[in-house]
């Protein structure tokens, strides 16, 4: 058997020390590192088979809505927003549902879609489409509101329009054109969309090849 030296036996002696003190909390924090992220990966790989599934089920929706079975698509809707809430597909479907539903359907899909939905992106999108359902309805002070819930620049072009058009209900051209301007200053040049803006402008008297001058002046 070997034998340790003072220096080595004072080293042994001071670990000793040492572990007696901390050693608890040491295991304890190292167990819980390894259940984190024993946590994580499994959190993972049940977020992918969520997706997997939420993916499927979003092909059924699909189909029907492709049927014109609208009913069909809205019940394995609820089963999607129910099982697979977190999930894009969900989002998605909530929009193409809506999409091909009568006004009365469509606004609680838009409504959820706009508060649960995932991504942001979608969610704005619902905001936008909210805002056109109120606006045919003549509910201005819920579609300004849907219009101030839009969070992403991406959508400052379509959000000044629809401003625009809500002014023109209000048969307030000056304003109307104000945003308009603002949406087309903000909008790309080929995109489609972008004629419908420049008619929009022309019928509040605003010549939109003066903006597209000044544009690339700047």
């Amino acid at each position: 058997m070997a034998t340790l030296d003072l220096q080595e036996q004072e080293q042994l002696d001071n670990l000793k020390a040492f572990w007696a003190k901390w050693g608890t909390l040491i295991s304890a924090v190292t167990t819980l590192a390894l259940l984190a992220f024993a946590g994580w990966n499994g959190w993972n790989t049940w977020q992918r088979s969520q997706g997997e599934k939420a993916g499927i089920a979003f092909e059924g929706v699909e189909q029907a809505v492709e049927a014109k079975d609208v009913e069909k698509a809205s019940r394995l809707l609820a089963e999607m927003q129910t099982r697979f809430a977190s999930a894009t597909y969900t989002s998605q479907a909530s929009l193409m549902v809506a999409q091909a539903a009568p006004a009365d359907k469509a606004l609680p899909l838009l409504q959820w879609a706009a508060s649960k939905g995932q991504p942001q992106d979608l969610r704005d999108l619902a905001q936008l489409r909210l805002a056109a359902l109120h606006m045919e309805a003549k509910r201005d002070t819920e579609a300004n509101a849907a219009l101030d819930a839009v969070k992403s620049p991406a959508f400052a072009a379509l959000v000044a329009d629809r401003r625009g058009d809500l002014a023109l209900l209000k048969n307030d051209k000056a304003k109307a054109a104000e945003q308009f301007k603002l949406a087309y200053l903000a909008m790309e040049a080929d995109l489609p969309y972008r004629r419908l803006i420049e008619a929009k402008l022309v019928s509040v008297g605003v010549d939109p090849t003066t903006l597209a001058k000044k544009a690339e002046a700047s």
